[in-house]
This record gives structure tokens, C-alpha cells and sequence, in this order.
């Protein structure tokens, strides 16, 4: 069974970027899912540091208020990987799925480890790379012209250790 991962899409790290397209190419993945009966699962990170805005008892570390309302199933996570000391692995088992779609934020690094540490276990997975943002950019890693987005979608197609789609072949292949 295919099922979806809505990854760190709280308010604390969508108020750094301009996300409206990836939220709203993210609504519609979602919707998909929901229309075919498959799972959507929400991964929420939380930091340690009280000065985060991804700490717990911060505003910044709520689901965002557009995609609250589907986020059915949560698993907390406190590491860029969705499978790292969560309960992810022991829901996907349990709901029997094989295929992981993944949308969502911080794409260079929650997207990329989840998107690797399910490959790893054994999962067929889709990143679809007009539903994921990253707020920093090549000017953070002093590359100019890098694209995070399509720079994470290359290593991840090219490594065979996911398909790289967009929003509408996803909906295509539920």
C-alpha cells in the first residue's frame, strides 16, 4: 500500500520562506490520498533548545494551519530522519505499507535523511519536488546558482534511492 509523509510542515520554518505554491501543491497531494483511502502520515520535528521556534513550548512548532486539519495520524521526531527513535517504521508495518510518497519541508536535510533511511529499509519511495521547500538556499551553502530542491531530487534520483515526480504524476499513480 502506498501512503504519504507530510514532513515538518509547522509554522516556524514556513514563516522563513515564501511556501504558498509547495503548501498549496501539498494540499492537493494530499487530497489525492485522502480520495484513494490512503494513509497520510504527519512527521513534526521538535528541538531540544527552548530558544528554537521548533521547540515544543513555541508557536513556530505547530502544524501549519492550512494542512492542520488533515494531520490524522502525527509522529514526533527530533532528528532530520522520520525513522530515527520514532514510531514511523512500527505504523508503516502496521498499516502494511510498501511505498512512501514524501512532501513537506527542509528538504536538504528531513526530506533527504527520511527519503534515505526508508530506501534503506526496504520501501519504494516518490519524492515529490514541487511539494518540498527548503529555506536555506545557495547562498547559505556559498553555491550561488544551486537550486536545494532539484540539487536534493538529482542525488536522490541518481543515487536510485527514490523516483523524482511532481505533485500531478503522483495523483496519477495512487
Amino acid at each position: 500500500m502506498k501512503a504519504l509523509l507530510v514532513i515538518d510542515v509547522q509554522d516556524g520554518i514556513i514563516k522563513s520562506g515564501a511556501f504558498n505554491k509547495e503548501i498549496a501543491k501539498i494540499e492537493v497531494t494530499i487530497q489525492a490520498f485522502r480520495a484513494k483511502n490512503r494513509p497520510v502520515i504527519f512527521l513534526q520535528h521538535f528541538d531540544q533548545d527552548h530558544q528554537s521556534p521548533l521547540h515544543r513550548d513555541n508557536s513556530g512548532s505547530k502544524i501549519n494551519k492550512v494542512l492542520r486539519p488533515y494531520a490524522e495520524i502525527i509522529i514526533e521526531k527530533q532528528t532530520p530522519s522520520g525513522f530515527f527513535k520514532t514510531e514511523l517504521a512500527s505504523v508503516l508495518e502496521r498499516l502494511e505499507i510498501d511505498q512512501l510518497f514524501i512532501t513537506g519541508f527542509e528538504a536538504e536535510f528531513c526530506c533527504f535523511f527520511t527519503a534515505v533511511a526508508a530506501f534503506d529499509r526496504g520501501f519504494k519511495v516518490s519524492v515529490i519536488e514541487d511539494a518540498i521547500g527548503a529555506v536555506n538556499t545557495g547562498a547559505t551553502y556559498q553555491m550561488a546558482d544551486l537550486d536545494v530542491k532539484r540539487f536534493v531530487g538529482t542525488v536522490l534520483k541518481w543515487s536510485n534511492a527514490a523516483e523524482v515526480i511532481n505533485a500531478q504524476e503522483a495523483a496519477c499513480r495512487l
